[in-house]
C-alpha cells in the first residue's frame, strides 16, 4: 500500500513558477512509476508527466513539454514537478498518482493509489 500527499500548490502570476512535492509512504514506493494528473472544472483528468520507476526515463505531454520537470528522490521517498512559464490554462487541481509498474504507465486505471490533489491557479 502506498500514501501520497501532494504540496506546492497555489496562486501565480503568468510566466511565474510552481514546485509540487508528492511524499510517499509505503514499502513499493521505489519500485512502481508515477504520474502527475490534472483536471480542470468541467474537463477530464489527464496525465501530464510520468517517469519510471528509478527515474530514468520521463514522459510529457506536449502542452507541458519544455516547461514542466518531472523528478524522483526515492531516497526521499518524494516526486517533484517543476512548472515554469506557467500560462493561465495550467490552472487546475493537480493529483500525484504511483502504479505498480516499474516502466512508464499512460492509462488512468493502471494507477492505483491517488493523492487528494492540490490546487494550482495561474493568473494573467
Amino acid at each position: 500500500q502506498v500514501q501520497l500527499v501532494e504540496s506546492g500548490g497555489g496562486l501565480v502570476q503568468a510566466g511565474g513558477s510552481l514546485r509540487l512535492s508528492c511524499a510517499a509512504s509505503g514499502r513499493t514506493f521505489n519500485h512502481g512509476s508515477m504520474g502527475w494528473f490534472r483536471q480542470a472544472p468541467g474537463k477530464e483528468r489527464e496525465l501530464v508527466t510520468a517517469i519510471n520507476w528509478n527515474g530514468g526515463t520521463t514522459y510529457y505531454a506536449e502542452a507541458v513539454k519544455g516547461r514542466f520537470t518531472m523528478s524522483r528522490d526515492n531516497a526521499q521517498n518524494t516526486a517533484y514537478l517543476q512548472m515554469n512559464s506557467l500560462k493561465p490554462e495550467d490552472t487546475a487541481s493537480y493529483y500525484c498518482a504511483a502504479t505498480k509498474y516499474g516502466n512508464i504507465q499512460f492509462q488512468r486505471s493502471l494507477y492505483d493509489y491517488w493523492g487528494q490533489g492540490t490546487q494550482v491557479t495561474v493568473s494573467s
